[in-house]
C-alpha cells in the first residue's frame, strides 16, 4: 500500500497545471532534439540549466527529465526516415528502420517504435516505482566509507564502459576529478586550485563546464561530421502497426523491456547500451524466418523500447543514490544542487513529493509523447531541412547569456570559452567528455566521504575494507578493471611478440 499511497502523492504533484505544461514542453523539446541530428538531449539539458534555476525544483526536474527520455522517442523518426539517428541510441534503429522506410514501411516502423516506447517507458517506470523505495533504505545504512567506495566503483565503471582508450578515459575522470575540487575548501576556509582568480573562489561553475562541453564544443565537433543520407520523401502512409505486427514483435518488445532496464541502472550504461545490446539479443533468439538488416519489424521494436527503458531506469541510481549513471544523469544532479537539494538516499524521505512527483510524472510524459508523435511526424520531418550550421550560432548566444544569468558575472562566460576550446580539442583527440563530467561532479562528494570517513576512524584507511559493503563496492571496482585492463594487456603483449 505504501507503494500506492506514495503514486498517489506523486500524480497529485505532477497532474498540477503547472507541473503537465512543463511536462508537455519537456517531451516537446525532447522530441524536438531527438529529431534533430547532433542535438541531444545533454546539449539541451546543460543549455536549460539556467531556465531551470528559475523554476520550482518538481518543475524543473520534470521539464529536464521529459526532455530526455523524449529524446528517445524523436531520435527514431530521423533514424527510419532518414537513416540518421537523431539520438546516438537509435543508431540500431537505423539498421531495419530505415530498409523498412524503402520498402514502403515507413509508417509502421514508426508506430511499432512508438508502441514499443510507450510500453517500455511506463514499465520502467513502474520498476523505478517499484525498486527505489527499498534501494534508498539500503542507502540509508551507508556511511561515509561505503559512500566513497560506491562512487569509486560508479567511476571505474563509467571508464569501462566509455567508447575509445581506457587510457584517455581514466585520464579524463581524473581531470573530472580535480576540476572539481577547484574553490574554497570547506573545511578550512582556504582557497586551491584557483590560480588567483576571484572568479574560481567558489569553484568551477558546473553550467559553464557543462553549457562549453556539450553546448558548444560537441555541436561545433559535430558541425565537421558530414554523413550521406537517403531521405524517405514518399507518402509515410497508415502509421498504426497491423494486428500481426504486434503479434510478430510483442516477445521482442518484452525482451528489449526487459534488458533495458536492467542495463539502464549501470553507470555509463543508459539507452546506447541498451539498444546495443538488444538487438544483439533479438538476432539469436528471434524465431525464424529472420530477415535482419533487410528490414526485420522486430530490429525497431527490440532497440527502440530497449534504449526507452534504459532511459527511464537510469533514473535509479540518480534519485535513490545520488549516483550520476550517464552525463545527463550528471546534468539532473547538477540541476537538484543548483536549488540546494543534496542528491541521495534523502530526497526520497526528505522531498518526496520531488521524488514521486517526477516518477508520476513519467508515465503522463510517455501518454503524451504517443500522442504527439505520431499525428506530427510530418512536422519533425519538416525541421530537418534547417541546415545545422544555421543552429550553431544560435546555441552559442544562448549558452552565452544562460552562463551569465546564473551569476551575473562575466567571469562565468570566460570559464565557458576555455572550456569549450578545450572541450574541442578533447574531442579531436578521441577523448570521451563524459567520464570528465562524472568525475567533476563525484569529485566533490568523494572528497568529502573520504575525509568523513577518516574523521571517524581517526585516520585509519582499513575502514574502507573493514566494512561489508564498502569492501564488496571495491572488489567490485577491481573486477571491472580487470575486465577493462586483461584485454588491452593481451594485445599489447601480442603486438609486441609480433614485432
Amino acid at each position: 500500500m505504501s507503494v500506492l499511497s506514495n503514486l498517489a502523492l506523486g500524480f497529485g504533484v505532477a497532474l498540477t497545471l503547472e507541473n503537465i505544461a512543463y511536462c508537455f514542453a519537456g517531451v516537446l523539446l525532447g522530441t524536438l532534439v531527438g529529431v534533430l541530428p547532433g542535438i541531444g538531449p545533454v546539449t539541451t539539458v546543460a543549455m536549460l540549466l539556467p531556465i531551470s534555476f528559475t523554476l520550482p525544483p518538481v518543475s524543473a526536474l520534470i521539464l529536464l527529465a521529459g526532455i530526455y527520455y523524449g529524446a528517445q522517442y524523436g531520435g527514431s523518426t530521423t533514424a527510419i526516415l532518414v537513416n540518421i539517428p537523431g539520438e546516438a541510441s537509435s543508431v540500431v534503429t537505423t539498421i531495419d528502420g530505415h530498409q523498412m522506410a524503402l520498402q514502403g514501411r515507413a509508417g509502421p516502423a514508426l508506430g511499432i517504435a512508438a508502441i514499443g516506447s510507450f510500453f517500455a517507458g511506463c514499465a520502467a517506470t513502474l520498476a523505478i516505482a517499484l525498486a527505489a523505495p527499498p534501494l534508498a533504505a539500503i542507502a540509508l545504512q551507508f556511511g561515509p566509507a561505503e559512500y566513497f567506495s560506491l562512487m569509486v566503483c560508479g567511476l571505474i565503471a563509467a571508464v569501462v564502459l566509455a567508447r575509445g582508450s581506457v587510457i584517455k578515459a581514466v585520464g579524463m575522470v581524473i581531470l573530472g576529478l580535480l576540476l572539481g575540487l577547484a574553490g574554497t575548501d570547506v573545511n578550512s576556509g582556504i582557497r586551491r586550485f584557483d590560480f588567483g582568480f576571484q572568479g574560481l573562489a567558489d569553484g568551477i561553475e558546473f553550467v559553464a563546464l557543462s553549457m562549453a562541453i556539450y553546448g558548444i564544443a560537441e555541436v561545433a565537433h559535430n558541425l565537421e561530421q558530414k554523413s550521406e543520407s537517403t531521405v524517405v520523401t514518399s507518402a509515410i502512409g497508415r502509421v498504426w502497426p497491423t494486428a500481426a505486427d504486434i503479434r510478430h514483435c510483442l516477445p521482442a518488445i518484452l525482451r528489449g523491456t526487459t534488458l533495458g532496464s536492467l542495463l539502464g541502472v549501470l553507470p555509463g550504461g543508459g539507452a546506447l547500451i541498451a539498444a546495443f545490446g538488444a538487438y544483439t539479443l533479438e538476432k539469436r533468439v528471434a524465431k525464424p524466418p529472420r530477415s535482419f538488416g533487410h528490414g526485420d519489424i522486430r530490429g525497431v521494436a527490440a532497440p527502440e523500447s530497449a534504449n526507452n527503458a534504459g532511459a527511464q531506469t537510469s533514473f535509479i541510481p540518480m534519485l535513490t543514490l545520488g549516483l550520476p549513471s550517464n552525463p545527463t544523469m550528471a546534468m539532473m544532479i547538477g540541476a537538484m544542487m543548483i536549488h540546494g537539494i543534496a542528491p541521495g538516499p534523502r530526497v526520497m524521505t526528505d522531498r518526496p513529493d520531488l521524488f514521486w512527483g517526477v516518477v508520476a510524472s513519467m508515465w503522463i510524459g510517455n501518454l503524451m509523447l504517443v500522442v504527439l508523435n505520431l499525428p506530427l511526424v510530418g512536422i519533425w520531418v519538416r525541421f530537418l531541412r534547417i541546415p545545422y550550421r544555421l543552429l550553431f550560432p544560435s546555441i552559442i548566444v544562448f549558452c552565452c547569456v544562460g552562463t551569465y544569468t546564473i551569476n551575473s558575472n562575466v567571469f562565468d562566460v570566460f570559464v565557458m570559452a576555455f572550456f569549450a576550446i578545450f572541450g574541442y580539442l578533447c574531442l579531436k583527440l578521441d577523448c570521451e567528455p563524459a567520464p570528465l563530467i562524472l568525475g567533476f561532479v563525484l569529485g566533490p562528494m568523494m572528497e568529502e566521504n573520504l575525509r568523513r570517513a577518516l574523521l571517524i576512524s581517526r585516520g585509519d584507511l582499513s575502514v574502507f575494507v573493514t566494512e561489508p559493503i564498502s569492501l564488496a563496492f571495491l572488489i567490485v571496482a577491481a573486477l571491472l578493471l580487470i575486465v577493462v585492463a586483461a584485454p588491452a594487456i593481451r594485445s599489447t603483449r601480442e603486438q609486441a611478440l609480433r614485432e
